[in-house]
C-alpha cells in the first residue's frame, strides 16, 4: 500500500472522530489545549488499536480467501464509506450541555467512531499491509485531526460536521475502488 493511499485512508477513517470532536468543541464552554489533547488521545488510540485487532483476527484466515480478498476489502470500504456519506445528510441537534471527558462519556464515543477501523484492519490482513506503521499513522492522523476538531468546533460550529463525514465517506469508497481495480489488473500503480 502506497503512502498516498495510506494517508487518504487515515484521513477517511479520521473523519468520524473529527466530526465528533467538532461537536465536543461546539458544546465546550472553554476549549483548552488539555481538552483538545484528551479528545485526540481517546480517538487516536482507538483508531490505531481497532485496525490492529481486525488485522490480527483476520490474519488467522487470510490465506483461505486470498482469491477474493480484494472484493472483501472493496465491499467493506464501500459499505463504510457509503454509511458515512448517508450519515452526512442527517440533521443532528446541537448538544445542549458540555460534553464531559470522563471515560464513561469518551469510551463509547471512541469505540463508535473506530468500528470502521476494525473492518479496515480486516482488509489490511488480506492486503498484507505492514501493520505497525499503518496503525501508528492512522492513530497519529486521528489524534491530530480530533484535537484540531475540538478547536474548530468551538470556532465554527456544526456546519463542518456533515462536510467532514461526506469527505471521509467518499475517500473510503475511492480507496475501496482503487484496491479492487488494482487487484483486477485495471490500475497500474498502488
Amino acid at each position: 500500500m502506497s503512502f498516498f493511499i495510506l494517508f487518504a485512508l487515515a484521513i477517511g477513517l479520521s473523519m468520524d472522530a473529527f466530526a465528533v470532536a467538532i461537536c465536543i468543541g461546539l458544546s465546550s464552554v472553554k476549549v483548552t489545549l488539555k481538552r483538545a489533547l484528551v479528545v485526540g488521545l481517546y480517538f487516536g488510540i482507538f483508531q490505531a488499536v481497532m485496525p490492529l485487532i481486525g488485522y490480527l483476527v483476520a490474519s488467522q484466515f487470510a490465506d483461505m480467501i486470498l482469491a477474493f480478498d480484494h472484493w472483501i476489502a472493496f465491499g467493506l470500504l464501500s459499505f463504510l464509506g457509503g454509511k458515512m456519506i448517508f450519515g452526512s445528510f442527517k440533521k443532528e441537534k446541537v448538544p445542549e450541555k458540555e460534553t464531559t471527558l470522563s471515560p464513561k462519556q469518551m469510551l463509547p464515543l471512541a469505540v463508535a467512531t473506530s468500528i470502521d477501523a476494525l473492518a479496515v484492519g480486516v482488509s489490511f490482513a488480506f492486503l498484507q499491509v505492514n501493520i505497525v506503521p499503518a496503525v501508528l499513522f492512522i492513530g497519529i492522523t486521528t489524534f491530530v485531526l480530533s484535537a484540531a476538531g475540538v478547536k474548530i468546533g468551538s470556532l465554527f460550529g456544526v456546519r463542518f460536521k456533515s462536510k467532514a463525514e461526506l469527505a471521509g465517506g467518499i475517500i473510503l469508497v475511492l480507496i475501496g475502488v482503487n484496491i479492487l481495480l488494482e487487484h483486477l489488473g485495471l490500475l497500474m500503480y498502488s
